[in-house]
């Protein structure tokens, strides 16, 4: 069962009149299902979503009633199987629509990527996506982002990268291709990207966050995953990468 709920879908649901306080506070429970959740957390996911959740509501005391659907731990409220299970009868078929909508949006930009290995990586990571294998999106969406970053400086920005990345290394030998970029670490390959103005802090932070996630699933290790910390990781790398370069 997909464990998810985007933002998109929440903000339909959300504004459902027949659902309970009970269910509308599941529901902003399940965005980004495999975190815990304070109540501001809660609050501000709804309101992300158009709802602003009543000031009268008292989320703990609602979710406590739940009847086992969300449990509170010391990190904050989640969602059982039980309660996801309930979010998807109240998601129906919005659940099942997601993953198809975020390899669609992928699947788009291919015919933007020139480079024909950086394509195959995005045509491989768009199947493990749709199939299931998230560890395996995550890692290769990752790869064809950054090749799609080392064509843009090769093409665009070597001698503005190399003179940045001489000054924080006299040792770097100055890069000619994309192979040589790979040479680099690739947190120091985005501090010298954001030095140069090729992307803003923002965006930075937050590749640098999609760089933590896929070196999480890249190693054998306890991590748990879900479509939805998947998607968005997708999405972030779609909006900031593959539709920018």
């Amino acid at each position: 069962m997909p464990s998810l709920l985007d933002i998109n879908a929440l903000k339909n649901l959300l504004h459902q009149s027949d659902f309970s306080q009970i269910d509308k506070l599941l529901l902003c429970v399940s965005f980004d299902v495999d975190t815990p959740k304070a109540v501001n957390t809660i609050k501000s996911i709804a309101k992300q979503a158009g709802f602003r959740v009543p000031e009268k509501w008292n989320i703990s005391s609602l979710l406590s009633r739940s009847g086992g659907l969300a449990i509170r731990t010391d990190r904050g409220w989640e969602l059982t199987n039980s309660g996801k299970e309930r979010v998807a009868q109240l998601a129906g078929t919005t659940l099942s629509s997601i993953a198809p909508k975020v390899a669609s949006s992928l699947r788009s930009h291919l015919a933007n990527i020139k480079d024909p290995e950086t394509s195959a990586f995005l045509e491989e990571a768009i199947t493990c996506y749709e199939t299931k294998l998230y560890r395996s999106a995550v890692v290769l969406t990752w790869v064809g982002a950054i090749a799609v970053l080392y064509e843009h400086v090769v093409a665009n920005r070597l001698a503005d990268f190399n003179a940045e990345a001489l000054s924080r290394n006299a040792k770097w030998k100055t890069a000619k291709t994309k192979d040589d970029l790979a040479n680099l670490k690739e947190y120091d390959f985005l501090q010298i990207l954001h030095v140069i103005s090729v992307i803003g802090k923002s965006v930075k932070d937050e590749l640098e966050g999609c760089l933590k996630f896929r070196n999480g699933c890249g190693h054998p290790n306890s991590l748990k995953i879900g479509e939805s910390r998947v998607s968005g990781h997708i999405e972030t790398l779609m909006l900031n990468v593959f539709s920018k370069f």
